[in-house]
């Protein structure tokens, strides 16, 4: 009897312990380190993903602004004043007076007016190529004191021109607009060179004009001479000195 009561009341401790044991894992938490450093690392390579991308995002965007930049157009032209500068110049050579910049034109004053004198011309042709030749020389002094004058008339406005480009140019915010403001200076150049290409034709003009009026004069003289030798004392030479 003392046997079978001693049996069951270790079964009974035994299964109070089985039960105790099952149910305490119930009841504690347990922090597994391995599982938890895991966690942070992935957590970790989550966030650097979000943070290349951002980083992504924000190179995108100040590439669309620099692109909208250099898009840009320069908000400042001169071409209109240039073009109305070199438009100045080009009437003012096709409004040269007589003998203008046009070979036709050269070549048949220099066949009648400036051609050697013959005995076959009259005193009154002689005097008339004389006063054509004087004129002449008149009018290429005169055209060119005119191109000069505009194109000094044109310096004021190419140093304003130029004043408000090399601005824009330092301002540029994109290349395009560099770009422009750099096309326009050359622009401003290339109607500086047109100005002085101008006064130089101009002013050989009028020198060589002048040196046509000499040399046909000289010419002149010396036909006048030999028909008062040719004639004798009852020829008088016509007075052409006046135009010389």
């Amino acid at each position: 009897m003392k046997r079978f009561h001693r049996l069951i009341t270790g079964s009974i401790v035994a299964i109070t312990l089985v039960l105790g044991v099952e149910s305490a894992p119930a009841q504690l938490v347990v922090f597994d380190p391995s599982n938890y450093a895991q966690n942070v690392l992935t957590a970790a390579r989550a966030l650097q993903q979000i943070n290349n991308q951002i980083v992504s995002l924000q190179n995108q965007a100040q590439m669309l602004i620099n692109q909208a930049k250099n898009l840009a157009t320069l908000p400042f032209s001169s071409l209109l004043q240039l073009e109305q500068s070199i438009l100045r110049t080009q009437q003012l050579l096709s409004q040269a007076q007589r003998i203008a910049y046009d070979i036709g034109q050269i070549d048949r004053a220099f066949s009648i007016t400036y051609a050697p004198a013959s005995s076959s011309l009259s005193d009154q042709a002689l005097i008339a190529n004389a006063q054509n030749r004087w004129q002449n020389a008149m009018a290429g002094l005169q055209d060119a004191m005119r191109t000069q004058a505009t194109a000094v008339g044109n310096l004021d406005t190419n140093r304003t021109q130029m004043s408000a480009l090399v601005t824009s140019s330092q301002g540029a915010t994109g290349a395009l607009q560099a770009s422009q403001a750099g096309n326009q200076l050359l622009a401003l150049a290339a109607q500086q060179l047109a100005d002085l290409t101008a006064v130089v034709a101009a002013h050989g003009r009028a020198q060589n004009l002048e040196s046509a009026q000499h040399t046909a004069a000289q010419d002149q003289g010396k036909e006048q001479l030999r028909r008062f030798l040719t004639r004798g004392a009852g020829y008088q030479p016509t007075n052409v000195q006046m135009f010389h």
